[in-house]
Order: C-alpha cells, then sequence, then structure tokens
C-alpha cells in the first residue's frame, strides 16, 4: 500500500519561484497548507548560484524607464517574446527589488547610500540590481528567512517528485520517493505550482548544478502538458574552463574585456555599440566564429578557448565587485584574475523554453502553474537577457501564488482519485528501473546524451549534426541501461541517477526535433545552413506533446502588441 500525504497546495522545486511561490500563497491564506517538495535541500538549490544580478527598472531619476525595460527584453528575444508578458515582468519587477529589501536583502549600494545597479547585456541603463556577484545566494537566504515566519509551509527536503496525477482535467496529486527512506508517497493535493528549474545538464558542458536534470519539465510533459520553445538553449559567452563554471556577466559589466590571440578586443567587429555587452547569444557567436576562424587561444585540455581580461580593473575592484568569481577562478583554474586573464568559452547556461504556460503561469491542466525556468511563459522569447531569469522567478513565483490560492478557495469537487495512475507509476518506475535488467551502464549512458547534446546542439548547428544527434540519443535510448545496481531503499542515489536519465532521454529529443524543424537562426537558435531569421515561415513558437512513439509538434502565435520585429544590430 502506497503511504499517502496531503497539502491544499503542492509546489515542486524550492528555488527562487518556488520560495516566492509559498510566501506569497502563505500571505494570502494562512490556513492553507503548503507543501514545498524539492530533490534538494533548500538552499542547494541551483537559485543559489545566480551571481551576476536581478533586473528592474529603479532609476527613473538616471532617465531610465520601463518601456525600455520592455523594448530592450523585446529586441533581445529576437522578437519571440511574447510582448504582453514581458511587459508584465518590467512593470512589476521594481516594486519587487524593493520588496526584497524590506524582507532583508543586503543589496549594494552607491556611495549615496541608494541601491546600485550594474551593466549587463543588451540593455540601454545599468538595471541588474546586484549583491557583489552573489545575488541568488542572498536572495535565496532571503526568501527562505522569509518562509520560516509562515506556519503553514512545510518543506519536505530530498524528495524526489516522479509524476503528477490528474482525472483527464484537473490535478489531483503527484507522487514522489523519499529519498531517505525510500518510501514511494502518493501526495494529493488541490493545486500544483511546477518551479524545478531548468534542464542544462542535457548539456555536458553546463553551468548547472547536478541535480539540474529535467525532471520537472518531463513529468508535465507525461502528464499531457506541451513543453515550449525547447530548441532555443542559452549558451553564456564565460563558462571558466574545464569545468564550465560561471563566470558572471558582470565581469564585462564592470568593465572586463574579451580578447582573442591576437589581443584584440574581437567584440568591435561584432557588435561596435554594445562592445562585450551585448546580448549574450551575440557574444556566444561572436567567440565561436573567432575561434572558427583560427583565433582562439588552445586550453591544457585541448579545447579552444578566448581570454576575459579583468586585469585592468585592478586587485581592489575585483575583490569588491567579483570576490566570487575570484575565488572561483583560483579554486578551479589556478588563476588570479587581477594578474592574468582567464580561459573562457560558451557554455549551456539556461533553457529559454520550457512548461507550455499562459501569461500568468497557467499550465494546460486546471489547477497547475508553472514558474521560473521550468516555464516556458514566453517572456524571454528566443533569446534571454541576463538579469531577467531571477527577475522572471520572482514575479511569477508571484503570480502563480496568489493564484494557486484563488483556485484553492473555490470548491473542487474532483472524480473518484485516479489510483490506477499511481499504481502505473509504481510499475513504470519500480519494475521498469529499479528492478530493471541490464548490463548498459547508466552512468556512462548520462554522459554520452549530455557529450551529444553538446557536439550536435551547441552554438552552431546544421541539418547533418542535429539529425546524428537524435539518432545518437534514440540509439541510446534502446539500450539496456534501465537498471539499478544499489538495492538499498534508504538514500539510493543510483535509482535517483537513472530516474533523471529516463526524464533527460525525452526532453533530449523535444530540444533536438524542435531545432530540426526550426529552419533559421533566431537568438539562442543559430544555424549554419539557415544563416538568417525568417518572420515569414518562423514566428511562432514550438510546442511538443508527449506521444511514445514520438514528439508531435505544433504551432503557437507570437503575442505582438507595440513592437514590429526589425532586423537586430548593437
Amino acid at each position: 500500500m502506497t503511504d499517502s500525504i496531503e497539502f491544499d497546495l503542492i509546489i515542486a522545486g524550492s528555488g527562487l519561484a518556488g520560495l516566492r511561490a509559498a510566501i506569497e500563497a502563505a500571505k494570502k491564506n494562512q490556513k492553507i497548507k503548503i507543501g514545498v517538495i524539492a530533490k534538494t535541500q533548500v538552499m542547494r538549490s541551483h537559485s543559489v548560484s545566480a551571481e551576476g544580478g536581478t533586473a528592474a527598472v529603479i532609476q527613473e531619476d538616471k532617465g531610465d524607464t520601463i518601456e525600455s525595460h520592455i523594448y530592450d527584453t523585446v529586441k533581445g528575444s529576437d522578437f519571440l517574446a511574447d510582448q504582453d508578458t514581458a511587459e508584465k515582468l518590467c512593470h512589476m519587477m521594481p516594486n519587487e527589488i524593493f520588496q526584497l529589501e524590506h524582507w532583508g536583502m543586503p543589496w549594494s549600494r552607491q556611495e549615496n547610500g541608494k541601491i546600485d545597479q550594474r551593466n549587463f547585456g543588451g540593455y540601454s541603463f545599468p538595471r541588474a540590481t546586484y549583491a557583489i556577484d552573489k545575488v541568488g545566494f542572498f536572495e535565496m537566504q532571503t526568501l527562505y528567512d522569509t518562509c520560516q515566519k509562515f506556519d503553514n509551509i512545510e518543506f519536505l527536503n530530498e524528495w524526489y517528485i516522479t509524476s503528477i496525477v490528474h482525472d483527464g482535467k484537473q490535478f489531483c496529486g503527484i507522487t514522489a520517493i523519499e529519498t531517505s527512506s525510500g518510501s514511494f508517497y502518493t501526495i494529493k493535493g488541490k493545486a500544483l505550482i511546477i518551479a524545478t528549474g531548468g534542464a542544462g545538464r542535457i548539456f555536458s558542458y553546463s553551468t548547472y548544478a547536478l541535480s539540474s536534470t529535467p525532471d520537472g519539465l518531463d513529468m508535465a510533459y507525461r502528464a499531457g502538458m506541451g513543453l515550449k520553445d525547447m530548441e532555443f538553449v542559452q549558451f553564456h559567452p564565460t563558462g571558466i574552463l574545464p569545468s564550465g563554471i560561471l563566470i558572471t556577466e558582470g565581469a564585462r559589466g564592470e568593465g572586463g574585456y574579451l580578447i582573442n590571440k591576437d589581443g584584440d578586443r574581437f567584440m568591435k567587429k561584432y557588435a561596435a555599440g554594445k562592445m562585450e555587452l551585448a546580448p549574450r547569444d551575440i557574444v556566444s557567436r561572436s567567440i565561436m566564429t573567432e575561434i572558427n576562424e583560427g583565433r582562439g587561444f588552445k586550453h591544457e585540455t585541448g579545447e579552444d578557448c578566448m581570454k576575459l581580461d579583468l586585469r585592468h580593473l585592478g586587485d581592489e575592484k575585483i575583490k569588491a565587485k567579483l570576490g566570487g568569481i575570484r575565488e572561483i577562478s583560483i579554486k578551479f583554474s589556478g588563476i588570479d584574475p587581477a594578474d592574468e586573464p582567464i580561459d573562457i568559452r560558451p557554455v549551456c547556461h539556461y533553457m529559454m523554453g520550457g512548461i507550455h504556460t499562459n501569461i500568468d503561469g497557467a499550465a494546460e491542466l486546471q489547477g497547475v502553474w508553472a514558474a521560473g525556468e521550468a516555464a516556458c511563459n514566453s517572456v524571454h522569447g528566443a533569446n534571454r537577457l541576463g538579469a531577467n531569469s531571477t527577475s522572471e522567478c520572482i514575479v511569477w513565483g508571484k503570480i502563480t501564488g496568489s493564484l494557486a490560492v484563488d483556485y484553492i478557495e473555490k470548491d473542487h469537487t474532483s472524480a473518484q482519485f485516479p489510483t490506477h495512475l499511481v499504481a502505473a507509476e509504481e510499475t513504470r518506475i519500480f519494475d521498469g528501473i529499479f528492478r530493471g535488467r541490464g548490463d548498459v551502464n547508466p552512468y556512462e549512458v548520462k554522459q554520452e546524451v549530455a557529450e551529444t547534446l553538446n557536439a550536435k546542439a551547441y552554438v552552431y548547428r546544421n541539418h547533418n549534426d542535429l539529425a546524428e544527434g537524435l539518432k545518437k540519443v534514440r540509439e541510446l535510448k534502446q539500450k539496456t541501461w534501465k537498471h539499478v545496481d544499489d538495492s538499498a531503499k534508504e538514500y539510493n542515489t543510483n535509482f535517483q541517477n537513472v530516474m533523471e536519465l529516463d526524464s533527460m532521454f525525452r526532453v533530449a529529443e523535444v530540444v533536438l526535433l524542435g531545432a530540426i524543424n526550426r529552419k533559421e537562426s533566431r537568438g539562442g537558435h543559430a544555424r549554419t545552413d539557415f544563416p538568417t531569421r525568417d518572420d515569414a515561415n518562423f514566428l511562432h513558437h514550438t510546442l511538443a506533446y508527449y506521444d511514445p512513439s514520438e514528439p508531435i509538434m505544433k504551432k503557437h502565435p507570437v503575442t505582438i502588441t507595440k513592437y514590429k520585429p526589425v532586423e537586430r544590430k548593437y
């Protein structure tokens, strides 16, 4: 018999979006039971790794406007953003900066005591509100502290959610494994907010925590919800070699240079107006073009790279403004950025795509919302501007937390709880994976999947590479990797790893298929065989729906309110 728990509101994921949703819901109704369920301990959520800033317009005295933030976001998205959604983000965000401050967020300050902001790529004004270069860590700490004020928020740390249970029309609950005991649970609920973050670990060279696998996306996909715009992957220009750990855009915002082997600041060729602070897709492509044309450096690992030069900023400024990345650079590359340049190359950093939602974060199943990187409300279109992601988490955390409470407060008489789905899920994971049989090492397969995406769906793509990548992923999927050698119940990370791999296959397939079908170059999706943007044929979102044989692909219109697509120049 499956163990059972019940909450009114279930929040899957305990990063910025999940915590902000929990606070909003708890504030709005102190009687409802809220369960925040995540596979890590709260402060191990990947949001703590955000470094550079959170975008908002708070310096209107210096000429900045919300309209300018909206336009920068839309232009940065290569005109694939839903413009009403971008408007909502930019209008709501300034208050959230001050709300965080009132909850105790230690924002970095100007000399006059006001909150400081730094330059970030693609913006017309300094808009990245920061706390040295550890903004995510401090935001998480602030939100987690604030959660402690509410008695109706309960944290289930280190629980692995395996599926969404619904009656075909509305949400009924989830199934999950408590990692510490290995027990399988049904968790009933009236509403669900999915805030499980991005899927970046489907790439091997990645800034993401090892926990950032697509479990949340996959459980929505298997429950019949669409995944949107998954071909748009953001490659951050500056991943440190060899680990891929992020070197914040704040390093360039504070005045860092990108240089090739001739000592040139090569960005003048590609975006003379913005230089190193062009949007990320443009900087990443510029780096790869320089490398492909023979102007790169060779890292000791044999990888081609460029250099990020901060020496001219001086030791004092680096320690004061970029202390975190100085520490990372010394620890992981043995380089003090005050003394020598850092080896960097573009690294998988963010998924513009995610679970298809509307402007309010509502998914296609009644009673389900998604927020943060797991969601695709199309605010970022084909390319996200730096510092808009933590903003997105906070804004849609707040919106979904509030709307989920409105929904819970209405009377919901569901049909019979679908226990047959729970039984089917138990069979799928225990008989299909835990007690599965096979001689192929799932860890090696996991690595091969990630290396395949890295090789075939990187910054520059083409049909042959993408088709080979898809073929390879499908071949790997057929191998006998569905088995778990560790038979322990408690803390069976082997079991969890193989379930993560199961999710990676389905989501990797969607990424590759979407990229094959999009025969144009737009934002983070750059094809050498279709080098231009094609608004006549591809000014639409991509939707993928689950089918056991292969994903069903559909189109979805882009919401354009004020800004007609024009050529994107910086």
